[in-house]
């Protein structure tokens, strides 16, 4: 597997891997009926640096990274990691967020934080703390699901070593 910067034109596989994920509605802080053009508006957002991870020739993850804050803040990363439904459980996402780190790392940052990891996304939550990143918050209730249940958010953190 290769992680290389999205390019305009990888933008309908990205749609691919992204739209499954927002349309659920279960992990991401989004809206599940944002429009394609909104979605990819955001996923490649001017703060973002876009990356797609590609097995075999096809696009089968993407990833961003950008600052979590400006001004004090700017020294802690922040990613949003997509995996294609069919290559979930591969080690995409785990091949994607080492990719983030080391990048992270040698962009100047300093620590990387995830701001809203849904509780119940356990996969995600068990693969980041595998990863090194340690939950430093709960917002109790921070999320609700398609089906109106609240489950607590979840910010992770981890420092990036340095080189």
């Amino acid at each position: 597997m290769i992680i290389r910067p999205a390019e305009p034109a990888d933008r309908t596989d990205i749609w691919s891997v992204i739209e499954p994920t927002i349309r659920a509605g279960t992990t991401y802080a989004l809206d599940p009926l944002m429009t394609k053009d909104d979605a990819l508006s955001y996923w490649h957002g001017p703060d973002k640096r876009t990356f797609v991870a590609v097995r075999q020739g096809q696009i089968v993850g993407s990833y961003y990274v950008r600052a979590n804050h400006d001004g004090g803040g700017s020294h802690v990363a922040n990613c949003g990691y997509m995996t294609l439904a069919r290559a979930q459980g591969s080690g995409v996402a785990r091949y994607m967020c080492l990719h983030s780190l080391e990048y992270a790392r040698n962009a100047g940052f300093r620590a990387m934080q995830f701001n809203c990891v849904v509780s119940s996304n356990t996969r995600a939550v068990k693969l980041w703390t595998t990863l090194g990143f340690e939950i430093v918050g709960r917002l109790p209730e921070a999320f609700r699901l398609p089906t109106g249940e609240y489950v607590d958010a979840l910010v992770m953190f981890r420092k990036l070593d340095a080189q």
